[in-house]
């Protein structure tokens, strides 16, 4: 069993037998700690002869003496295997630990996986046995991490120390008073926007742990919040922008819609992250007080997400968004996110523009037949695409009404529900079949209707009429 320990090397001497590469990187981590290192090696690399020049560093180009563990605090052993073993029984007998690097069996002491980030020190060990396995847990670690708030929890933790001292607070009862005072330094820097509990969004809604230690906002002066209106794309996380999953990864709060897959959020790992969008015809939110709670939590130093399915500016009311954010004065930026009423067409095998068949394209919302009918009234039915969202309930109507305006019976269609996910269904006929129903098509999941001759093209491509597309692997 090890005892685990962190050593002040700052100002002390260290030996460091080896020239090699290996010898080089542990150089650095001994520097990093401000120890003065001998190094012993008939050779060294370019690295260590270059930092030869420092005042810690000296180097005697020759072979280990027992002689070089005069005043050492500790050994790191990098040379071969005999060397490391006569570096080990010298150092046993003047009782100074020995880390012999990759040679468990020589070694007294074991440099771990270390994570540094504001002030705080994690360390990971597998006794030397492992030190892959210490270099992924130290990066899975370093990842669960909050990024930018561990400096205030130190500072809270160090005033509650000194208070403690001065009170003569038994140690045993520190750790509760810790937990407790660092959930209040959250419910004080992260607390929920104004009037958010009332719509039935509280902690049960969002992802504060309420035992443990939440992550908390940065420490943002009210003129420094700032909303990104995301757009999640069709549903597939392998179609995010990069900066999509960037502003997602830096992000306090995300106000999200419906048809934003579950493993899209895991991106906003650092954030609160509350449901606002519609669902069985019902708002979590009206849109005025998302406008409301986007401001609010932005002019309180929060960086804001409001994530939309496809792209923010496409039947996603973005545009509303935008304008009710700049009459407020309140920074904001747009990240663009592939449409589903290009990306649908697409992995169905069916491209909404085609030379000889269409040259352009409208995408209309089926939410509502009368404005459906209108937005189509003066098109063409030669030439061009229709991609309808938000149609499928109502297929045989929005096919209807184009049959009344002049559009064939036989004009090919196609809907593709669920596009982008494993699941992803595709049905092809005509306007006429569609005004009849289409009967098998599922309504369940958000689908796109399109309407045009390049429907044919799948049927060209081979595609079938169901198609359940590779998609990358999720995680």
């Amino acid at each position: 069993m090890l005892l685990p320990l962190f050593l002040n090397l700052a100002g002390r001497r260290v030996l460091l037998v080896g020239g090699g590469p290996v010898a080089a990187a542990k150089l650095r981590q001994l520097l990093a700690s401000a120890a003065n290192v001998h190094i012993v090696s008939p050779d060294v690399v370019e690295d260590i002869d270059r930092a030869g020049a420092s005042s810690a560093i000296t180097i005697s180009r020759r072979a280990f003496s027992p002689s070089d563990l005069d005043d050492v605090w500790l050994v790191v052993a990098a040379a071969t295997p005999e060397v490391n073993r006569q570096v080990a029984e010298a150092a046993e007998s003047r009782r100074v630990f020995v880390n012999a690097v990759d040679d468990p069996a020589n070694a007294t002491a074991f440099l771990s996986g270390v994570i540094r980030r504001e002030g705080v020190t994690l360390a990971i060990s597998t006794s030397g046995e492992a030190p892959g396995l210490t270099a992924l847990l130290r990066q899975g670690i370093d990842e669960l991490l909050p990024r930018r708030d561990l400096a205030n929890w130190l500072r809270a933790a160090r005033q509650q120390r000194r208070q403690w001292k001065a009170d003569g607070v038994p140690m045993e009862a520190r750790r509760p008073l810790l937990l407790r005072a660092l959930n209040e330094l959250y419910a004080r820097t992260a607390a929920l926007p104004e009037g958010l509990r009332a719509e039935g969004l509280g902690p049960e809604n969002s992802n504060p742990l309420p035992s443990t230690l939440s992550p908390q906002p940065s420490a943002l002066s009210p003129g420094e919040g700032r909303v990104s209106l995301v757009g999640a794309g069709p549903g597939d996380p392998a179609l995010l922008t990069r900066k999509a999953i960037a502003t997602l990864r830096v992000s306090d709060l995300v106000l999200y819609d419906a048809l934003v897959d579950d493993r899209i959020l895991r991106y906003a790992r650092h954030a609160q992250r509350f449901f606002v969008g519609k669902r069985q015809g019902r708002h979590a939110l009206t849109q005025e007080k998302i406008n409301a709670l986007m401001i609010r939590a932005a002019r309180r130093g929060r960086r804001v997400v409001r994530l939309k399915g496809g792209d923010p500016f496409v039947l996603g009311r973005g545009g509303e968004e935008a304008l009710a954010l700049s009459a407020a004065g309140v920074p904001f930026e747009v990240v663009p996110g592939i449409s589903s009423a290009i990306a649908a067409p697409a992995l169905a095998g069916i491209p909404v523009t085609h030379r000889g068949l269409a040259s352009s394209f409208l995408v209309a919302s089926g939410h509502d037949p009368d404005a459906f009918s209108s937005a189509v009234s003066g098109l063409e039915p030669r030439g061009v695409t229709l991609v309808v969202l938000m149609g499928v309930a109502r297929r045989a109507a929005l096919a209807g009404r184009l049959l009344e305006r002049g559009w064939m019976p036989e004009t090919p269609a196609a809907i593709i529900v669920d596009a982008s996910s494993t699941g992803q269904y595709v049905w092809r006929g005509t306007l006429g079949d569609l005004a009849t129903g289409a009967p098998d098509v599922p309504t369940s999941a958000p689908g796109t209707i399109v309407v045009g001759e390049v429907v044919s093209v799948a049927e060209a491509l081979c595609q079938p009429s169901t198609i359940k597309p590779h998609t990358a692997a999720r995680g």
